[in-house]
């Protein structure tokens, strides 16, 4: 495990603050952290469907993928339908075609369907983890963490691809370390299961750094640690409520 979360560690500017896991393996925040957890996965998966839908697909690709998507999404923000089915519901119905005027969307495709996947798998084990615990799925506000970065995005192409890219390099790679720095401290099956997503969450994040570094077509050390930066501030300040990736916390509101 130190070898896969070395590189992860360099890469962040700064590494979660003993406030945030103090707050996190608090017996009455477990629900918060597996909540706000479901739902990250599923705006991974969202993020990265944007990303093959707007530079890499045809409009027949894009309406799958949107298929795809559609029943994890009518359960989160429409209460609708039963988690359980979604255990079947995880498969792309159509091969994607990639569109010729883009010269880098067989590689965008690959990474982020594979990204997809293994997201909306993760969503449906969250599920069963909350089960397992009684807990039931219900809607909770999100944290500032993503918009922080987001907000920082250059408004002009490619620039604004790259910028998203390496956005989510970064919520991958943080979601890598909270999860190893978490998982010491829960129950044996919730820790087991923070340990087995690290393999994919470490690759994710290479495979957002690689396509940025490989669609800008030059050396993007200098925007990455631009972001870094803004990343370091959102995890080592004061947050106003307790989430998966928040800054540090004095008490956890929901």
């Amino acid at each position: 495990m130190d070898s896969l979360l070395a590189p992860i560690r360099q890469f962040l500017q700064c590494e979660t603050p003993a406030a945030w896991v103090d707050e996190a393996k608090k017996p009455e925040n477990l629900e918060i952290v597996l909540l706000d957890h479901l739902v990250c996965e599923l705006k991974a998966a969202q993020s990265a469907l944007f990303l093959i839908r707007k530079y890499a697909v045809d409009g027949a690709s894009g309406d799958a993928l949107l298929a795809w998507l559609k029943p994890y999404e009518d359960f989160t923000y429409r209460q609708r339908g039963d988690w359980r089915q979604l255990g079947r519901a995880d498969k792309l119905s159509k091969q994607m075609i990639a569109r010729r005027d883009s010269p880098y969307s067989d590689d965008l495709i690959d990474k982020m369907v594979l990204l997809i996947k293994e997201e909306l798998h993760h969503f449906y084990q969250v599920l069963e983890i909350m089960e397992s615990y009684g807990l039931q799925y219900r809607n909770i506000t999100s944290s500032r963490y993503a918009r922080g970065l987001l907000r920082h995005i250059r408004t002009h192409e490619p620039a604004t691809l790259i910028d998203k890219l390496i956005c989510g390099a970064y919520i991958e790679a943080r979601s890598c370390e909270r999860f190893a720095a978490l998982a010491p401290h829960v129950d044996k099956r919730l820790g087991d299961f923070y340990i087995s997503l690290l393999r994919s969450e470490a690759r994710h994040y290479q495979d957002y750094l690689s396509l940025a570094e490989q669609i800008a077509g030059h050396d993007v050390s200098e925007r990455v640690a631009f972001f870094g930066a803004i990343e370091a501030e959102l995890i080592g300040s004061e947050d106003s409520e307790f989430r998966f990736h928040s800054g540090w916390v004095r008490s956890s509101t929901a």
